[in-house]
C-alpha cells in the first residue's frame, strides 16, 4: 500500500488543470513516443462536447507510475455547473492538487472545491499555474490563496499545505518561483511532492470487503462496470458479494480492473485503498455500497448539492415533428431521462404527467450540455423557459443568490455596468487586475443570471471571463424587467424567400436565411419593438411584364443570427418553446395560430 497514492485534481474552470495532467501523462511515459496522444492536448477531455467547448464535463480516472509508486489521478470539472462530478468523486482521493491561475487567482469555484476537499480531510498541494502570463500577479495570488485557506481550514493542520509553481502548457513545475521561466524543467517536482506529501491509503485488508460506488461505465460485453475506491477488505474475481441497498441480494464478481494509464488492466484481486472497476453487479447505482455477503451497514453516501434551475421537457409537437429525429415519443424520452439521472447525480427528474418531464440542474450550461447530448443521440423534444427552484425557509419563499465574478477589458466596463444594473445586481467589488482588465464581483438572484452569459459574450465579442457560484438563499426579490424585445413570428407555412425576409429585417433581426422551411407560429427573428409581429416570410415578389429600376435590383440581406441551445434557453419567454432536433434548434410560440394568440391577448386585457 505504500506504493499507491490517490490524488484528485481540482480547480476553477480554465486554470490549466487538464493541460497539467497532459504533462503528467506524457512525461511518465504512459504513451510511446510515436503514439498519437503525444501530439494531442486535453487528452482526458475525450467526449465531443468537452473537445468543442474546451471544458471538462465528466470526472475521469487514470493512473501513472513514478519511481515505483502508482499514482491514481482523478480529473474533475472546473465549471460550477458540473460541481456534482467533483462531489461524487473526491471521496476516492487522499490528497488533491489545487490548480490556481497566476493572473486570476482563487475564483468562486476554487473556494467551492477547496472547501469540499478540506471537509474530506484531503492533503492539499497548491500549484500556481501559468506563471509565465504577461499580467501574472504571483505575490498577490499567493497571499489571496493563503487567506482562502485561513477562511476555510477546519484545523491548524490544514494550513500546512504545499505550494509549487508551474507553466503547465510547457510541462514545467518548480519548487521555488524561478527568475527565468525558459530554463529546462519537467513535472518531477510535482510527482515527488505527491509521493512525499499525500498519505498512503489506509490499509484495512483484514476487514470484510466494502466499497462505495462513485461512478460507472458501460461495456458491450460486461454490461455495467462499477468504479470506486475499496474502503476495506479485498475483492477477488469470482467472489460473492451483496448490494446493501437490496437486502439478501447476491452477485458474482466477474472481473476486477485497475487503471493503467488511460486504460484498464484486469487483475485477479485488489486490496483496500485501490481505485477499482468491478463487473458483475448490474443493479448498483452511484452512492450504493457493495460488500461481502453478511455485511449490513452501508457506507455514507456522498452529498450532492441541490439543483437551482428546472426546465420542462416534452415530445416535439411542432408541424415538423418526426422529420429530423429518431426518437420522439414520450416513452422514449422518459427512458433516456431515467438512464441519465443514474449517472448524472446533479440532475433531478419529475414526471409531470401529460408527457411532460421536469428536469432540474445546476445551471444553464449544465442543462444545455444535457440537451445537446439528447439531440446528438437522435431525440426530438421541446423545452419551456427555465425557472428558478424556490425553497421555503422558515415559512418564507426564498430563491438562490449567486456570486458572479466577471473579468473584462476596460473598454467593456459600460456594458457590464448597464446590464447588471438592469438586473438589480449588487456590486461587491471592482478591482483592476492590470492596466487593461478589471474584475467585477456582483451578488444577484439566479433568475437574473438566465441569459446573461450569452448576452455579455455577444456584447463584449467574447472578451470576458464569466463565472458564478450559489452562495445563499434569500426571500424572493422584486421582479426583473424583461431583457429582450418581441419576436418576429412566421404567419404562413412554406419556404422563406428573400423578398419576405427583407420585410422581416426592416422590423428587426432574423434567425433564418432564404430557403429555410418555416411553419405558422415559428419565431424567425427578434423584433426591434417590445411587441411580437406576425410576418409572412414566404411572400415572393409579384411577377409583372413591366421592368423598373427598383424591381430589378438584387435583394441584399443581412446574414441571419444563429440560435444556439444556450441562447435559446436564455431568451425564450413563458409563451414560447424551444424545439430541439438532431438537425435544428428552433423557437416557436406555444400557440401557433396568430388569430388565437390575439384573442387570448384581447381577453386578458379586457379581464
Amino acid at each position: 500500500m505504500k506504493k499507491i497514492r490517490n490524488v484528485a485534481v481540482i480547480a476553477h474552470v480554465d486554470h490549466g488543470k487538464t493541460t497539467l495532467i497532459d504533462a503528467l501523462l506524457k512525461q511518465t511515459h504512459v504513451f510511446r513516443d510515436n503514439q498519437e496522444e503525444m501530439g494531442e492536448e486535453r487528452i482526458l477531455d475525450s467526449n465531443d462536447q468537452e473537445k468543442e467547448r474546451g471544458i471538462t464535463i465528466v470526472a475521469k480516472n487514470c493512473a501513472i507510475n513514478f519511481e515505483g509508486v502508482k499514482i491514481n489521478i482523478i480529473d474533475t470539472p472546473g465549471h460550477a455547473d458540473f460541481s456534482g462530478e467533483v462531489e461524487r468523486t473526491l471521496g476516492m482521493a487522499d490528497g488533491a492538487l489545487l490548480i490556481i491561475d497566476a493572473q486570476e487567482g482563487p475564483m468562486p469555484q476554487t473556494r467551492f472545491v477547496l472547501r469540499k476537499a478540506l471537509e474530506l480531510g484531503l492533503k492539499i498541494i497548491v500549484v500556481i499555474n501559468k506563471i509565465d502570463k504577461q499580467y501574472a500577479r504571483i505575490p498577490y495570488v499567493v497571499k489571496k490563496t493563503e487567506n482562502l485557506f485561513l477562511d476555510l481550514a477546519g484545523n491548524e493542520e490544514q494550513l500546512n499545505f504545499q505550494m509549487l509553481y508551474s507553466v503547465g502548457r510547457d510541462g514545467k513545475v518548480f519548487e521555488d518561483l524561478p527568475e527565468d521561466f525558459n530554463i529546462n524543467a519537467d513535472v518531477s517536482p510535482l510527482l515527488r511532492k505527491i509521493v512525499d506529501f499525500v498519505p498512503t491509503p489506509k490499509s484495512n485488508d483484514d476487514e470484510k470487503f466494502k466499497m462505495l460506488v462513485s461512478s460507472f461505465e458501460y461495456n458491450n460485453h460486461l454490461g455495467r462496470i462499477l468504479i470506486g475506491r475499496i474502503y476495506q477488505g479485498t475483492v477477488k474475481k469470482g467472489q460473492k458479494i451483496t448490494l446493501l441497498q437490496k437486502p439478501k441480494s447476491s452477485y458474482l464478481v466477474e472481473k476486477v480492473f485497475v487503471s493503467e494509464g488511460l486504460a484498464k488492466k484486469e487483475v485477479s484481486s485488489a486490496v483496500s485503498g485501490n481505485i477499482v472497476a468491478i463487473a458483475g453487479i448490474g443493479d448498483a447505482k452511484i452512492g450504493d455500497t457493495i460488500a461481502d455477503l453478511g455485511e449490513t451497514e452501508a457506507l455514507p453516501a456522498m452529498k450532492i448539492s441541490e439543483p437551482t434551475l428546472h426546465i420542462t421537457i416534452r415530445p416535439n409537437a411542432s408541424p415538423f415533428s418526426g422529420r429530423e429525429g429518431e426518437f420522439s415519443t414520450s416513452r422514449q424520452i422518459e427512458e433516456r431521462l431515467n438512464r441519465e439521472i443514474e449517472k448524472n447525480l446533479s440532475l433531478h427528474l419529475k414526471n409531470s404527467g401529460d408527457g411532460k418531464f421536469e428536469v432540474a440542474g445546476r445551471g444553464e450550461l449544465h442543462l444545455a450540455v444535457f440537451l445537446e447530448e439528447l439531440r446528438r443521440d437522435g431525440y426530438e423534444l421541446e423545452v419551456e423557459k427555465p425557472e428558478v427552484i424556490i425553497k421555503e425557509i422558515d415559512g418564507v419563499k426564498s430563491e438562490p443568490v449567486e456570486e458572479l465574478d466577471i473579468i473584462v477589458p476596460k473598454e467593456h466596463v459600460g456594458v457590464i455596468s448597464q446590464e447588471l444594473g438592469k438586473r438589480y445586481a449588487t456590486l461587491v467589488s471592482a478591482t483592476p487586475i492590470n492596466d487593461r482588465e478589471i474584475e467585477f464581483v456582483y451578488h444577484l438572484p439566479t433568475r437574473a443570471l438566465i441569459g446573461l452569459r450569452s448576452l455579455l459574450v455577444t456584447q463584449t465579442r467574447g472578451a470576458l471571463v464569466f463565472n458564478s457560484q450559489v452562495i445563499d438563499y434569500q426571500p424572493i426579490g422584486r421582479p426583473i424587467q424583461k431583457s429582450r424585445t418581441g419576436a418576429l413570428v412566421a404567419s404562413q407555412e412554406g419556404k422563406a424567400l428573400s423578398y419576405g425576409l427583407r420585410s422581416a429585417q426592416e422590423r428587426g433581426i432574423t434567425f433564418i436565411g432564404p430557403g429555410v422551411m418555416v411553419y405558422e407560429g415559428m419565431i424567425i427573428g427578434r423584433s426591434s419593438k417590445d411587441d411580437s409581429i406576425a410576418i409572412n416570410v414566404c411572400k415572393g415578389k409579384k411577377l409583372t411584364n413591366m421592368r423598373s429600376q427598383i424591381s430589378d435590383y438584387a435583394i441584399q440581406l443581412t446574414p441571419p443570427t444563429e440560435i444556439t441551445l444556450e441562447k435559446g434557453l436564455g431568451s425564450i419567454e413563458s409563451d414560447e418553446l424551444m424545439e430541439i432536433t438532431p438537425q435544428s434548434v428552433r423557437l416557436r410560440k406555444k400557440i401557433s395560430s396568430e388569430g388565437q394568440r390575439r384573442r387570448i391577448q384581447k381577453n386578458s386585457l379586457s379581464a
